[in-house]
Order: C-alpha cells, then structure tokens, then sequence
C-alpha cells in the first residue's frame, strides 16, 4: 500500500523539478492528509516504515530515505545519498553525493555531509560542519561548529570534534575515556591553524592551557597525574605539530 502521493505543487530545484508529497495514510507522527516537504519522484521516499520527509525539505537525483528517517526543515538529500533508519536530517543540513546517514544519527544546522561519508550510530554532525571523503562519524562522536572531517577519518567513540578542527585521518585526533574524577572522555584534535586543541568537561583550549588547569585542578593527585601523562602521550603523538 501507498502510504503518500506526489501533488501538483511542484518546485524548481537545480533544474529538476520536485513535487510536494501528501499522505494518503496515518503512520508514525504523520496524519492521513498531511502534505510534507518536496521529493523528485516517488522512489526517494519508501511506502514502507515511517519515513517522512517534512516542511520545505527537499529530495532529489536518486536519494533515498527510508525506514524510520525524518528529514524536516530545509534539509537538501541529493544525489546518489541515502538516509535510513532512524536517522535525523534538520535545519539546512545537505546530504549528497554517496554519504550515508543512517542509525540513530544526526545531521542539523548548516552541515553539509558528501563524498562517500558515512554518519551512523548515536552520532552527531552540526553548526556548519563539513563531512567528506570517505570519513565515517559513529559512536557517540560529535562533531560541530566548523569543523571538518575528511580523507579516511574515523571519528568515533565519545569523541568531540569542533570549532576549526581539521581531521583529515586517525592521527589528527585522539580521544581518552575515564579520566579524572568524573571519568571524562578528553578529545585532542588538530585545528586549522596547526595547534592542537583540548575538549575535557567544560574546558576548552589548548595544551598549554590544559596543563596549567590541570595542575591548578588537581595538584600532584592521581587525576593530575592521569591527565599529564596523557599529555605526554599527546605531545609525542603530534610531535612534527608542536615542536
């Protein structure tokens, strides 16, 4: 059974021309006679599971959504790009290419995710954050502000990845769990302007500026200690960058 059908109120998009699609059944959050956002044709929504595409948000080429997946506001799914299951595409975020989206991802704001990314897991990619090539964001990882991850990178487990970060591969960035008092998960990437930046808790800067704090938080501690042998680690890991 058809769960929606193509209108006659079309859109021009990039020289293809789309059609807003009205449900013909309830399903999920959606109502029988509720019109949502635009698709090309009717191959880039399933009748099957509770997909939906609302608002303004627009599919197109031979994308796909499916399953549980929900892409809402002005979000843009092109090309040869798949989101499944029950993944989350919002705000203005464009999905093209061959990326892949899917899990319980999400992809918000201004984000653009191409190439051949992959987005996946509990992921989230936001801000006006960047995800190409072949780099997958999965796990827990967040990655936000203007960000970019690109080239093979995996950003994964409780990584968070932000603000002019620029991981082009696995050496960029390292990710500890379970330090501290609190067991905090402290992320070290590398930034646009080569220094390395620091992600632990609330704070937020770089090496220099993580030693002092550590020292000033925890003394000559067993946490003090935890943390600058992790520093030590850091510093031999991206020796060429801050020598």
């Amino acid at each position: 059974m058809k769960k929606f059908e193509l209108t006659t109120d079309t859109k021009m998009f990039f020289g293809r021309k789309l059609f807003r699609i009205k449900a013909l059944i309830s399903f999920g959050d959606v109502t029988a006679g509720d019109l949502g956002g635009y698709v090309e044709k009717e191959e880039n929504l399933s009748h099957d599971g509770n997909a939906w595409v609302f608002g303004n948000a627009k599919v197109s080429g031979n994308a796909k959504v499916s399953g549980e997946a929900k892409v809402s506001g002005n979000a843009e799914v092109s090309g040869n790009a798949w989101v499944s299951g029950n993944a989350k595409v919002s705000g203005n975020a464009e999905v093209s290419g061959e990326a892949r989206v899917f899990g319980n991802a999400w992809v918000s704001g201004e984000t653009k995710v191409f190439g051949e990314a992959r987005v996946s897991g509990e992921a989230w990619v936001s801000g006006e954050a960047k995800v190409s090539g072949e780099a997958k964001i999965f796990g827990n990882a967040r990655v936000f502000g203007e960000a970019r991850v690109s080239g093979n990178a995996r950003v994964s487990g409780n990584a968070w990845v932000f603000d002019e970060a620029r991981v082009s591969g696995n050496t960029d960035y390292l990710c500890f769990t379970g330090l501290g008092s609190c067991n905090r998960n402290t992320t070290f990437f590398k930034c646009r302007d080569g220094h390395i930046h620091v992600s632990c808790g609330c704070f937020s800067g770089n090496l220099e500026e993580f030693e002092t704090k550590v020292k000033e938080t925890h003394g000559d501690s067993k946490y003090g200690k935890e943390y600058l042998a992790c520093l030590e680690v850091v510093k031999i890991h991206f020796e060429e960058e801050i020598l």
